[in-house]
């Protein structure tokens, strides 16, 4: 089956979707919100569809972390960072006026500011060398999974672990040395915030932009590249835009912005408490928030609805752009390098107040310092791990690829 779809002045021959796992996706989606809503409540299940459409754009703008750092560092191809700068800007422009009010639209909101310390620079390492062995992020596991990644169910499941081992280490690593929660927002103002966020944005884009030129003769443009709105793919820059919109939204809806990793360690938490062991007695688990968390359905919490919404729009959109097509001989090596990457992922993010998304995306879009800390020290990470690679039989693509 076959189609024309267009997008932009374009018009391409491209397939048609797949209608049994885009159908199945659908029905699931559509499913499980008339649950949570009757369940849980309306908000909840529209933080839900936020989740999926959050996960639709991630895979019909191939925006991958883990390969955007990885080619721009093995290869000084920048499209992927500079979409990510993108992102960060338009949500900063976003973010740091409703932070510095309080509210948004009358719902009370607060940002992801976290200290800056020991933990955050040890965390984002280990993350940065999780995210190249693991063969994704936080979002990009979870897209890759409801797209069909075989190799990246391994990672989650190790995702898991790794977090519910950080929770369990939890209170050693607060008391390393460390700044307290800092807001640029509240230091310098929101218009002040900003104008210095904008200025290292542009900095940056133009510093990457030019190791680009010169390594390769031109500059990939991030606003190019799309066929199909409903088929995908689409431009990086389409998916900045979305992605910088579908976190505002959720800032409105959950009163704090989005986060991926908080879910993987109560979801451990809630096998091991399960299967009885008396994980209430851990320091983590002794807090009253997180002990109803363990006790409550899963559909109570906020990032765990929306982690289901990213896998089932993932699948959806890998269906409609016919690219569903699992694999299930993994090399051992790749089996290997997904233990070793999720067990780093799943630690590294709960020792450094979130990943790429919760501390990097949400954290610099909240004014955090912590959210550069944790860039800066992600990127050593993700260079020793793009050198790790090789040892796995892992490839280092030079051009952007899904993860």
């Amino acid at each position: 089956m076959s189609a024309v779809q267009s997008f932009g002045n374009d018009r391409l021959s491209i397939p048609g979707p797949q209608m049994g796992v885009t159908g199945v996706a659908l029905a699931a989606t559509a499913g499980l919100a008339v649950a949570i809503g009757l369940t849980q409540s309306v908000n909840q299940a529209a933080l839900f569809l936020t989740g999926a459409a959050l996960g639709l754009v991630l895979y019909h703008a191939t925006f991958g972390f883990t390969s955007a750092f990885r080619v721009l560092l093995a290869d000084g191809q920048s499209a992927g960072l500079r979409a990510q700068l993108l992102m960060l800007a338009i949500a900063c422009v976003l973010f740091f006026p409703v932070l510095d009010a309080g509210t948004l639209f009358g719902q009370k909101v607060t940002g992801n500011v976290s200290p800056a310390g020991t933990s955050v620079v040890v965390g984002a390492f280990l993350f940065g060398i999780g995210m190249q062995a693991g063969g994704g992020c936080a979002s990009g596991t979870l897209f890759a999974v409801g797209g069909g990644g075989v190799r990246m169910v391994v990672t989650l499941a190790f995702f898991i672990v790794g977090s519910v081992i950080g929770l369990a280490h939890n209170a050693w690593w607060q008391a390393m040395p460390s700044l307290p929660p800092i807001s640029m927002v509240k230091s310098f103002g929101w218009q002040g915030a900003l104008a210095l966020n904008l200025a290292v944005f542009a900095a940056i884009w133009l510093l990457v932009a030019w190791i680009e030129k010169k390594r390769h003769g031109l500059v990939d443009s991030i606003f190019s590249g799309g066929r199909s709105a409903l088929l995908g793919p689409w431009p990086l820059a389409a998916g900045a835009l979305a992605l910088a919109l579908l976190n505002f939204l959720t800032l409105y809806l959950a009163g704090r912005p989005w986060g991926v990793t908080s879910a993987f360690g109560l979801w451990g938490g809630k096998i091991l408490a399960m299967a009885g062991v008396p994980v209430n007695t851990w320091s983590f688990w002794s807090a009253p928030a997180a002990q109803r968390a363990i006790e409550t359905s899963v559909l109570a919490d906020i990032t765990s609805v929306m982690n289901f919404g990213i896998m089932l729009g993932a699948l959806a959109a890998a269906g409609l752009a016919h690219k569903f097509a699992p694999v299930w001989n993994i090399p051992m090596k790749h089996l290997v390098a997904s233990v070793l990457g999720g067990l780093l992922l799943g630690y590294g993010a709960r020792l450094a107040y979130g990943c790429n998304i919760g501390a990097f995306f949400s954290g610099i879009a909240s004014g955090s310092l912590h959210g550069w800390l944790w860039i800066v020290c992600c990127m050593a990470g993700n260079l020793v791990g793009v050198r790790l690679r090789p040892l796995f039989d892992l490839p280092v693509e030079r051009k952007l690829t899904a993860c």
